[in-house]
């Protein structure tokens, strides 16, 4: 009789040799082999060496194998199977009318790295680009007296977005708003977080599979990148209180953002990716900004 462990090592292998693409959770064939084998088998995703050997029964065996094989027949993310995805500790439904929630904007919201920027006067917050509502329900968890707007252009990420806030029970604090850009949004906000489309077209076209699984409105920023940025920035001081701040992820897109916006003053905000992903921008310099 297999193990568990004698399941994640065999299904990482397998993973490993298909060449599948990590990124949405996992960085590598072992922690993807063993999200999808603790969560077919319906153990914690958090406590392997408790579970490492435990007999898993022929019939179990076989459906986890299934598992991973439909992982790599299809080439879909792993969270688009299981549909979950966690961040920062929190668990959160997923589906493939939603990208797969992995921005670092979620660590500086859980370590406190904004908070600096923020007080009293942080009442209202705008996640947009929200996707299936991941940041929207951090931010509303971290900071229990705000009020939370969610907003996205696609309809159908919404309702994933729906299922998360009412899940969490913040359906009395966050508000799902559908919108181009800032477009529909009341404003005015103390803090906009935004994880946009910023993939470049070249770096589009190269992308594995796995990410081109997601909706393509999520990840396709133009040429360089920038295109629903340099909207972003033209529309967002209309849409910011006095003291607001802007908190956008680019990924690695910071050539091309620095290429696009030289004039604008920003801070690089630390994540585990290092300090050129995110930045914070507060009205005052958008306000300043001279449009290109």
């Amino acid at each position: 009789m297999k193990t568990v462990i004698a399941l994640i090592e065999a299904g990482a292998e397998q993973l490993e040799q298909a060449g599948v693409a990590f990124g949405h959770g996992t960085a590598n064939a072992f922690d993807e082999a063993a999200w999808l084998v603790l969560w077919r088998l319906k153990l914690p995703l958090d406590e392997i060496d408790a579970v490492a050997d435990t007999p898993v029964a022929p019939a179990d065996a076989a459906k986890v194998e299934a598992l991973i094989a439909e992982r790599i027949a299809s080439r879909k993310p792993a969270a688009y199977l299981t549909k979950e995805a966690w961040l920062q500790g929190v668990s959160f439904y997923v589906d493939e009318r939603a990208i797969v929630p992995r921005s670092f904007i979620a660590e500086l919201i859980a370590d406190g790295s904004i908070d600096y920027w923020l007080g009293e006067h942080t009442q209202r917050v705008l996640d947009l680009c929200t996707g299936n509502g991941s940041l929207a329900v951090l931010a509303a968890l971290t900071y229990p007296e705000v009020t939370v707007d969610a907003a996205d252009l696609s309809v159908a990420a919404l309702e994933v977005a729906a299922i998360n806030v009412t899940r969490h029970a913040l359906d009395a604090r966050v508000t799902l708003i559908e919108s181009d850009g800032l477009a529909a949004t009341p404003g005015p906000y103390d803090l906009v977080l935004c994880n946009p489309p910023y993939v470049n077209s070249r770096s589009m076209a190269a992308l594995p599979a796995e990410y081109r699984a997601e909706p393509e409105l999520a990840l396709a920023g133009g040429t360089d990148g920038m295109d629903f940025v340099r909207r972003l920035f033209a529309d967002a001081p209309a849409r910011m209180s006095e003291h607001a701040v802007l908190v956008l992820e680019i990924g690695n897109e910071r050539e091309h953002f620095e290429a696009a916006f030289p004039q604008l003053e920003v801070v690089w905000l630390e994540t585990s990716a290092g300090d050129d992903q995110v930045l914070l921008a507060t009205r005052a310099a958008l306000a300043a900004l001279t449009p290109p």
